[in-house]
């Protein structure tokens, strides 16, 4: 069965192309624009692996991020941060919180960020 891969991400355009490119590789995507739509997401679909923007509408990405790592139904499910934020703090700080890698945009191709899904799944 096709994993599922949930984006939060509120750039409307990034948000497709890496749904696009997701289901290109075989997995299914699901989308969502802000914090709690991303969170009552993870709650209800139980997605298989979170690609996680930190500025977002509402509530923000590190506040996602730890409400998922403190539900004990939720924490295993690999987060991984996608942001534009790159400071050493904030890399940190997400990588505390409990995500399993952390991406600053820029610095990632699309292929790349499959990769990095790929190999936190297998």
């Amino acid at each position: 069965m096709a994993k599922t891969i949930l984006i939060i991400e509120d750039d409307k355009f990034l948000r497709e192309l890496i749904a696009q490119k997701l289901i290109k590789e075989g997995y299914k995507a699901s989308e969502a624009v802000e914090g709690e739509e991303g969170l009552k997401k993870i709650q209800e679909e139980k997605p298989d692996l979170v690609l996680l923007d930190l500025i977002l509408p509402g509530i923000d990405g590190f506040e996602v991020l730890s409400k998922v790592k403190t539900d004990p139904e939720l924490t295993k499910i690999p987060v991984i941060i996608l942001s534009n934020l790159g400071q050493k703090e904030e890399i940190e700080r997400g990588l505390k919180l409990g995500a399993r890698d952390y991406l600053v945009k820029a610095n990632f191709t699309l292929s790349e960020i499959i990769k990095k899904i790929k190999k936190i799944l297998e």
